[in-house]
């Protein structure tokens, strides 16, 4: 066989390749996430374990409902640098508020209510103001981040028994494999914003702002009523990750998820969320989610300091990016 003719045949495999893994988006972190838990079960004695895998999965809840926020805004075109922040807060509301003499229920209801409202004021600077979302998330980053250490006095507060705590109940599947009502909470949530955004209009105009926002504007669509809309429901989500982050741990902490950011954009962004809007979903975000979890639970596992950790996380979202831009290349 000639040189060019093998050389072609290379060519034609590699675009199979890609045309397979971009009409199915979830098919490549589908692969990484396999790969990583081959090697890290081979690398460790105590990676590939049901009781590993549970909390594998509690620990990816709170950066996975993060990341369901975070997947909406992406979708068109922006980004949420304050997410974790904007939980946080939320976290601290609704124990301060429990612990001073409110139920329970109306404190959670407060919180996320704070939650969605600080989200939608995001939308609202984005739109009305017309504010690059990078700026406005930048700075709302800075504003909660020293709105939480106010309102909490620098110090973490103790999460009431009862409801506050119950996103950590565990129950016993087949009385072995433990699992959260975390778990199903955030099973629930994936169902309903990927019927929403699949199945409504409202989730075709998400797309269609996150494509092309001036052509979306120009066939009818209120771009500005649906980013605020966006920003509004994943601040909301934000409320529910509070919920759930008070259910791992027995205390609110201003100085808590640090780093979920980092870990929540991560999350969508190898999922195959585009950084560029209009095109991606949650089930990749999800699969984004384990990802991340099963890189820190199998590098922990074998030593590695937290440092390098987070560099690899960084090295993951520049990889995920450049593929991205790689696809979209091709694609025109």
């Amino acid at each position: 066989m000639s040189a060019p003719l093998v050389i072609e045949k290379d060519r034609s495999l590699v675009t199979r390749l890609s045309t397979v893994f971009a009409r199915n988006p979830v098919l490549g972190p589908g692969l990484t996430l396999l790969v990583a838990v081959i090697v890290f079960s081979a690398a460790t004695t105590t990676f590939f374990s049901a009781d590993n895998f549970s909390l594998i999965i509690q620990q990816s809840l709170v950066i996975g409902t993060l990341a369901l926020g975070q997947t909406l805004i992406i979708l068109t075109a922006g980004i949420d640098l304050a997410n974790a922040a904007i939980m946080v807060f939320g976290t601290l509301l609704i124990t301060k508020l429990a612990t001073g003499g409110w139920p329970s229920a109306g404190a959670l209801v407060a919180g996320m209510l704070a939650t969605m409202l600080v989200g939608l004021l995001s939308g609202a600077l984005v739109t009305r103001l017309r504010l690059p979302p990078f700026i406005v998330t930048l700075g709302m980053l800075a504003v909660m981040t020293a709105v939480a250490n106010i309102y909490s006095e620098g110090t973490s507060w103790p999460v009431p028994d009862g409801l506050l705590q119950v996103m950590g109940t565990t129950r016993y599947l087949f009385g072995q494999i433990p699992v959260t009502f975390g778990m199903l909470f955030a099973v629930v949530l994936y169902l309903v914003v990927g019927i929403v955004l699949t199945r409504t209009a409202w989730g075709r105009h998400v797309y269609a702002v996150g494509n092309d926002a001036e052509a979306a504007r120009l066939t009818g669509i209120r771009v500005g009523r649906v980013l605020v809309s966006v920003y509004a429901l994943a601040g909301l989500i934000y409320g529910c990750a509070a919920w759930m982050a008070l259910g791992r741990t027995p205390s609110a902490d201003p100085n808590a998820y640090q780093t979920g950011n980092l870990d929540a954009i991560t999350a969508v962004v190898i999922g195959g969320t585009s950084l560029f809007g209009g095109r991606g979903g949650v089930a990749g975000t999800a699969i984004g989610a384990l990802i991340v979890a099963v890189l820190r639970s199998g590098l922990t596992q074998m030593g590695i300091d937290s440092n390098y950790q987070n560099l690899a996380t960084g090295a993951l979202v520049i990889a995920a990016v450049a593929v991205d831009q790689a696809t979209r290349r091709r694609a025109r």
